[in-house]
């Protein structure tokens, strides 16, 4: 079920599996506002639907920003997520080799300097990212 759609996110919700679906938007200069805008709308679900489960797909996500600016939206958006009650980020690689090194950079960068009260993991393919978050034994 989509619980919000615009140019920029894209929000679908499977209650039976209590996974929020989203593809990580673009990042270009002139939209960092608009997605900061954008994140607090996906927390603000995350938190009224009390999301566990959190599939972040970046495998198609652009970036056209400095390295600076890529990680303070990656910060924006670990920092709303520690407000909720999710318990399981998976991310879906890029397959862009140069967004992914940065993607990295900032997930190593967040994992030491935040302390996360949720697990996150990256996949390359979306049915065994699936099927991580599914597995309430590793919760």
């Amino acid at each position: 079920m989509i619980l919000f759609e615009n140019s920029i996110l894209t929000l679908d919700y499977d209650p039976a599996s209590d996974i929020l679906d989203v593809a990580y938007p673009d990042l270009h200069d002139f939209m960092l506002s608009e997605i900061k805008h954008n994140i607090d709308i996906l927390v603000d679900n995350v938190k009224h639907y009390d999301v566990k489960r959190l599939l972040l797909d970046s495998s198609r996500t652009v970036i056209s920003v400095r390295e600076e600016e890529g990680r303070e939206i990656s910060i924006y958006l670990a920092t709303g997520l520690q407000t909720s009650r999710v318990e399981k980020v998976a991310r879906l690689h890029s397959l862009n080799f140069t967004v992914e090194t940065r993607a990295q950079g900032n997930i190593q960068h967040i994992q030491t300097t935040l302390s996360l009260p949720f697990q996150l993991q990256n996949f390359t393919s979306k049915p065994k990212a699936v099927e991580w978050l599914q597995h309430s034994d590793q919760l």
